[in-house]
C-alpha cells in the first residue's frame, strides 16, 4: 500500500500550469493538463536539468538547459537530445489535496 504525500491543492494548480515538488527524496513535477493531474521525474535524463523549471506547453514540458521534451502523462522522451523516459509517478485527488504516491525504495 502506497504511502501518499500532498504536493499541493487543487486550487494552487490551475490547467496548464506545473509545479514542483520533493517526494520520497525525489525531485518531481506534478502538472495540471486539461483538469488531470499528472507526476514524473523532475530532473531530466540528459544532463539533470529542473525540468519543473521548464516550460509546459499542452501535455509537453521543455527542460530549460537543452530543450529535450518529455511528455508528463507518460514520461516518454517527445524530442531529445534526452534519450532515456523520465519515472512517473501515481497521483490522486483527496478532497482539494493532490497527492502523489511516494515512490519505493530502491536499494
Amino acid at each position: 500500500m502506497p504511502e501518499w504525500v500532498t504536493v499541493a491543492r487543487t486550487g494552487d494548480l490551475p490547467e496548464g500550469e506545473m509545479i514542483g515538488a520533493t517526494v520520497g527524496g525525489r525531485e518531481l513535477l506534478v502538472a495540471n493538463v486539461d483538469g488531470q493531474y499528472h507526476a514524473i521525474g523532475s530532473v531530466c535524463t540528459h544532463e539533470g536539468g529542473p525540468l519543473a523549471d521548464g516550460d509546459l506547453y499542452g501535455s509537453t514540458v521543455t527542460c530549460p538547459w537543452h530543450g529535450s521534451q518529455f511528455s508528463v502523462e507518460t514520461g516518454e522522451v517527445e524530442m531529445g537530445p534526452a534519450a532515456e523516459p523520465e519515472p512517473v509517478y501515481d497521483v490522486r485527488v483527496e478532497g482539494d489535496e493532490i497527492q502523489v504516491a511516494e515512490p519505493e525504495a530502491t536499494a
